[in-house]
This record gives C-alpha cells, sequence and structure tokens, in this order.
C-alpha cells in the first residue's frame, strides 16, 4: 500500500478509474488515469469481466490514460490472449497521446490493434 506525504493510503481505485458499457454487439471499457504495478489489476478486474460475457468485441479505450507502465501493457496482451478467437480486442490510443507512442515504440501497435478514437474501433 503506498501512503501519501499526509499519511493517506491510496487505494489501486484511486489511481486508475474503469467504466464498462455495452455498445451494440461490443462491450467498451473506458480506462482513465495511471496504468502501473498498483492499478493495472483494476484493468485486469474489468477486462476479465467484459470478457466473461463473450463479447463480439472488446474496446479499451485509453484516451484518458496518463501512464502506461510495461505491466500495463502486458494486461493488454493477456486480454488479447484471454479473448480467444470468438472476441476480436481493439485498443485505443490517441495519436498525439503517451499511450499510441508507447505501443508505436514497442513494436505492438498492429499486435493489439491500436485506433486513434472510440468509433474507429468500434466499426473497423
Amino acid at each position: 500500500m503506498i501512503v501519501t506525504a499526509d499519511g493517506n493510503h491510496v487505494r489501486p481505485q484511486d489511481l486508475l478509474r474503469v467504466t464498462a458499457h455495452e455498445s451494440g454487439s461490443a462491450v467498451v471499457l473506458a480506462v482513465a488515469g495511471e496504468v502501473d504495478l498498483l492499478s493495472a489489476p483494476v484493468l485486469g478486474d474489468g477486462v476479465t469481466t467484459a470478457l466473461a460475457g463473450a463479447p463480439e468485441l472488446l474496446v479499451i479505450d485509453l484516451s484518458e490514460v496518463s501512464f502506461l507502465a510495461s505491466i500495463g501493457i502486458t494486461v493488454l496482451l493477456e486480454a488479447r490472449r484471454a479473448a480467444g478467437p470468438a472476441t476480436r480486442v481493439r485498443v485505443v490510443a490517441p495519436e498525439a497521446g503517451v499511450v499510441n507512442r508507447t505501443l508505436r515504440l514497442t513494436g505492438l501497435h498492429e499486435a493489439l490493434a491500436v485506433t486513434t478514437t472510440r468509433d474507429d474501433a468500434l466499426t473497423g
């Protein structure tokens, strides 16, 4: 558990918020905050819950993510693996954002089917 300078505890939910909603046959996970070692399980839990319903498409929208650590990339790769052949997975990362740059530099842009907008992810 992380403790701030004023003695308050920081919970994973304080660093990352994952909100799920359905859009036709797709589930969209809107992710906001920082994905790091402490908060990555919050994203992982959201992915697991979304995949339990076996949607045709899972969109992980990272538009509001300000930091993506390697553990977050691992969660994204695990989501793709766990989805299996029945569920397509797309990741949204705006063109000018740090997440898009990170995924491009790691060579995972294509493997994670990265799009720059949620609309592109839902229609592509």
